[in-house]
């Protein structure tokens, strides 16, 4: 039986005030904001997205993230570009999500206010266009192989894309004709690329486990010799996922707000030693 979804405002109320917030913003961008996917997993080039894109930077500003007015670099664009497969849903039949991930994935909203559900994946592949359970295996093997395929050049570039900022930032100090509003806008784009790779490297692992949650429910479901394959894509997945490790500190997810700090430990007591 697939799990009828909560209202997403029951569950993240966060969401509720983010869109009266913009809703302005909302109104135009969620008319546009059904991207459709081009080559490697990139969105197409529009006018529209450019529009969803420029809205983002100046809401996630208003939030007080990091978002910087400096033009993109040819790599920053691109890193942009390939991130957006994993910012949006792997699969869904709810238009309504698609519109609110690609606005989430603008920084519209913010990301926080999404709640990780492994089940919606295999619910999703339990519709109407996968009525055969073989298709369904299918989908899961073709989705986490385009998944590993993208994920050696998006670490790459995302690690050319911080070496130059990198240099970037010891350059500053020799600058003579910045203001401080060209140093900050520099430092926003160097922590916009930073937890944009954060990011991904966060949802990377979100939809590895929805796939396993997938793969374990189908099989259970509907055992079929075509899980051997997926079971395969998974490992793939799984193996080329750590490439982006070395980019970032671990802590990057938390540092950038998309994941809630760890509570503080707590003080132990003296240490008694009984004779």
């Amino acid at each position: 039986m697939i799990r009828q979804p909560r209202s997403l405002l029951s569950v993240a109320p966060g969401l509720g005030r983010a869109v009266r917030t913009l809703a302005p913003a909302l109104t135009l961008a969620a008319l546009v904001s059904c991207a459709q996917q081009g080559d490697f997993g990139r969105p197409k080039a529009g006018v529209w997205n450019s529009l969803i894109d420029t809205t983002g930077t100046v809401a996630a500003g208003e939030r007080g993230g990091p978002a910087s007015a400096s033009p993109l670099t040819d790599d920053e664009q691109d890193l942009r570009n390939r991130a957006w497969r994993f910012l949006m849903p792997a699969i869904t039949h709810e238009a309504f999500l698609d519109i609110l991930a690609n606005l989430t994935r603008a920084r519209v909203l913010p990301p926080t206010w999404r709640i990780d559900e492994p089940a919606r994946y295999h619910d999703a592949l339990l519709g109407e266009g996968f009525r055969s359970p073989v298709s369904r295996y299918r989908r899961l093997t073709d989705d986490a192989v385009a998944d590993a395929r993208l994920i050696p050049a998006f670490a790459s570039l995302a690690a050319r894309v911080a070496d130059a900022d990198a240099r970037r930032l010891r350059s500053l100090p020799f600058a003579k004709t910045l203001d401080d509003w060209d140093v900050r806008q520099a430092v926003m784009r160097v922590a916009e690329n930073r937890c944009l790779v954060a990011w991904v490297r966060l949802e990377t692992g979100v939809r590895l486990d929805a796939y396993r949650y997938a793969l374990e429910h189908l099989f259970a479901e509907a055992p079929e010799a075509s899980a051997a394959e997926s079971e395969r894509a998974l490992a793939m997945l799984a193996g080329r996922r750590p490439l982006l490790d070395p980019i970032l500190p671990p802590d990057a997810a938390t540092r950038c707000g998309l994941l809630p700090a760890p509570a503080p430990a707590a003080v132990a007591g003296p240490l008694v030693v009984k004779g």
